[in-house]
């Protein structure tokens, strides 16, 4: 995504958007996926070094080619001395996820070190990961999750789980780390318990959990069992019984049930090491790599080089023009797809509109602007080739949300690219009058401008898709102009109601979805007035059948029913136009580098999902080193 003034110690957008979508599922009282972009030098093929060595917390750059001493100020306690070099063929390097100096593993921080972070697998684990291929929750500590009845849901464990300091991990682990939540709710899983009224642990391996009768969503429930990172009780229970906030608790010696743990830490990157004990071995098999490390780079320019050199192996970095790699330089990198898009789409930036606002109050002008601008061209620009012309669908077509896609009711109410449409609307449905400045203006007096539309400043590829927007929109008279405040501003205005037109986000792909992007787009309930905070609806769009359909699609049982429901409130979106979809983006930029490891997944060799969170932790059971 867009370069962010957000680097050392600032939150990177990834960071931002993840805490706001936070506590958007804590306001339900009731859940960018984003990356940074910047351009990459050009330069010549580089294969990877035999061995590379951990950086100390003063070393400039943080390549992973830099021979280094290794780090001595807040290194991990390891049983032994610290390795001084890491063999290449048995070391994964990856970028993306962590863009400041670490601070704590404490999974409950608000802005936790990687991997303790985002949606990774590696050191603390759900019972559950979303897989964005599929849709589907594949197995991790848990094996089974199967629903008894309506709001009866069993989960049936592993066998032989344990912690990484040997300790068994049971149910009573699980129940346990449900509800800390609870107990403290100021914890980012706690509306958990909105949707779940009771949690059981039936015997060492098996967990009971009953649904909210008052509000039947097992698809939030599913949501919370895949995101919640399962802790250790004997640990943690003594930490909760300090009094000391959960949240705010320093944990530089993490114990897990992963596949990984902690080796060391500097400021200019962070190693793991693989846990040959590791409980899943008997069931997942061991990972290839024995290490894993994450360069700490101070932009995007240094990710990305890195990625060229072969000194990154895999990248969630957004990579201007990552084709000409390969088809310019010959390079061995890939994506998912080798064609544009490049990238599975996962979430969609949406323009919203304030429907309340003098003229953008009226549905039909709303449409006329859907209808005057380029999507194409955004696709182009400013998602750089990475994205297809969007759909007007509040439905991604591709990965777990494609069963409930319906083209035909797109074709039917939607709307594309078409300013002659555009000019139709506005002068034969509304009898708009165009002024000698271009702007029409509607029979009450109404003119159609001038609106504002905003997006974070840095954010470059939203602000490029803004300025189109407004050209677009201009052009076929409709007066907007463009401003990017900092990002903090534009969530006060977002959340407050304090706009015309903005481009934000609402949950992309998950295991709730399509379902919460609905909620964040239609649903009133729970939405204040103007001035005061709302975490959806941020335009206070209201219509009276949202409820009735959304309630009922939560609790629907089978997929007939939730396309039925799902496909009604997109026909309600698409007649009321209270958001317009502007280009796809991916969950996570997906993108490796074949010097040194083989076997990455990709289109033609499907074998795990295009994240390194989420089920992507099964890539590192794919790999294998090229040599050694």
């Amino acid at each position: 995504m867009a370069k962010q003034s957000v680097r050392n110690n600032r939150m990177s957008r990834r960071q931002f958007l993840r805490d706001v979508a936070a506590a958007s599922i804590m306001a339900v009282g009731g859940a960018f996926v984003a990356s940074c972009q910047g351009k990459a030098t050009p330069q010549s093929g580089g294969t990877a070094p035999t061995a590379t060595p951990l950086p100390t917390a003063t070393a400039s750059g943080g390549a992973a080619a830099t021979a280094t001493p290794v780090p001595t100020e807040t290194a991990a306690p390891t049983p032994t001395t610290m390795v001084t070099e890491l063999p290449r063929n048995e070391t994964l390097y990856v970028a993306g996820f962590q863009w400041g100096p670490p601070t704590t593993f404490n999974p409950l921080s608000g802005n936790p070190t990687w991997p303790s972070s985002d949606t990774q697998e590696h050191l603390y684990e759900t019972l559950f990961a979303f897989n964005l291929l599929t849709g589907d929750l594949d197995p991790i500590l848990g094996k089974e999750l199967t629903f008894t009845d309506e709001t009866t849901g069993v989960i049936t464990m592993q066998p032989g789980t344990h912690w990484q300091d040997g300790q068994p991990l049971t149910s009573a682990d699980v129940v346990y780390t449900f509800e800390l939540a609870k107990r403290h709710n100021d914890l980012a899983y706690s509306t958990f318990w909105e949707y779940v009224s009771e949690m059981t642990a039936q015997d060492d391996q098996t967990i009971q959990f009953k649904l909210n009768p008052d509000q039947i969503n097992p698809g939030m429930a599913r949501q919370f069992i895949s995101t919640t990172r399962i802790l250790p009780q004997h640990i943690w229970e003594q930490r909760e019984q300090s009094g000391q906030s959960l949240s705010q608790i320093v944990d530089n010696e993490p114990v897990g049930s992963g596949p990984y743990k902690v080796q060391a830490f500097s400021t200019e990157r962070i190693a793991l090491v693989r846990d040959d004990n590791y409980w899943g071995q008997a069931i997942y098999g061991t990972p290839a790599p024995k290490y894993v490390v994450h360069p700490i780079f101070k932009s995007n320019d240094d990710g990305n080089l890195a990625l060229q050199r072969g000194e990154v192996d895999i990248s969630q970095q957004f990579v201007p023009q990552i084709w000409k790699m390969w088809e310019d330089q010959n390079l061995p990198v890939g994506t998912w797809y080798k064609q544009e898009p490049y990238y599975v789409p996962g979430s969609i930036p949406l323009l919203f509109i304030n429907v309340h606002k003098k003229g953008l109050d009226n549905p039909k002008v709303r449409r006329a602007l859907a209808c005057s601008i380029d999507y194409a061209q955004i696709a182009l620009t400013a998602m750089s080739h990475y994205s297809v012309t969007v759909n007007s669908s509040m439905m991604l077509p591709e990965g777990g949300e494609k069963k409930f896609f319906d083209e035909a009711n797109v074709k039917q109410y939607g709307w594309a690219y078409d300013p002659q449409k555009a000019t139709e609307i506005l002068e034969q449905e509304l009898n708009a009058k165009k002024g000698s400045d271009g702007i029409y203006v509607l029979p009450d007096g109404t003119r159609l401008g001038p609106y504002t539309a905003e997006t974070p400043y840095g954010w470059t590829d939203w602000m490029t898709a803004l300025s189109l927007v407004a050209q677009n929109a201009t052009a076929a008279g409709i007066d907007v102009t463009t401003q990017n405040p900092d990002a903090p501003v534009v969530t006060t205005h977002m959340q407050n109601g304090n706009f015309d037109l903005a481009i934000w986000y609402v949950d992309g792909a998950a295991p709730a979805s399509p379902w919460l992007r609905f909620r964040d787009v239609l649903d009133d309930r729970g939405v204040p007035d103007f001035g005061q905070q709302a975490f959806w609806d941020y335009g206070r769009f209201k219509n009276a059948d949202v409820p009735g359909l959304l309630d009922k699609a939560a609790a629907a049982s089978d997929e007939t029913t939730e396309k039925q429901l799902f496909g009604k409130l997109d026909t309600i979106f698409m007649e009321n136009v209270p958001v317009i979809p502007l280009m796809y983006r991916p969950l996570e930029f997906y993108e490796y580098n074949e010097s040194v490891w083989t076997g990455f997944p990709n289109a033609d060799n499907p074998t795990a999902p295009p994240t390194q969170g989420y089920a992507g932790i099964e890539i590192l059971y794919q790999i294998k080193a090229k040599s050694g």
